[in-house]
């Protein structure tokens, strides 16, 4: 009897560990609330902001950042959320750069995520969290923070 016991107890823990890992799918989900058009409420003065997301998969949300002065757009980055091995990234493609920077899922919840590049000069860091209706968004890295507050699209 106790020989039985033993080998089920090893048996259990791998079946419980097997179902309390989420899989990318699942993950994918917890970033739905991502999903529209997002306004900045505290760009530079002169100028505006905007992110849009949209699902392409179950497996990728691709996004757009754009800054504008006026009605002239000065910035512009190609987001994306996509799974490259077993992780998760958050992809950056700034117009004018070469090559796109990638940022690992480091922290995942219903109401937020964190991204991380080490070797990245900056951001190093980026932070999505949820805050009723509205989104405050940071980067972060070498000492320095920037803060992004979006609200909704009407």
């Amino acid at each position: 009897m106790k020989t039985r016991l033993l080998l089920l107890i090893p048996a259990l823990l791998m079946i419980t560990s097997a179902y309390g890992q989420e899989n990318n799918q699942q993950k994918f989900k917890k970033l739905d609330w991502l999903v529209g058009k997002w306004i900045r409420t505290n760009p530079q003065p002169g100028e505006s902001g905007y992110e849009t997301w949209t699902k392409a998969s179950a497996l990728k949300l691709t996004g757009k950042g754009v800054t504008q002065k006026g009605k002239k757009t000065i910035f512009v980055e190609n987001l994306e959320f996509s799974v490259k091995g077993n992780d998760i990234f958050y992809v950056v493609m700034v117009t004018g750069e070469k090559q796109p920077t990638y940022f690992k899922l480091t922290e995942l919840s219903n109401d937020g995520f964190t991204c991380e590049n080490p070797q990245h000069d900056f951001p190093k860091k980026i932070s999505y969290k949820r805050k009723g209706k509205n989104i405050q968004a940071v980067i972060s890295g070498n000492g320095q923070s920037i803060d992004y507050n979006f609200v909704p699209a009407k």
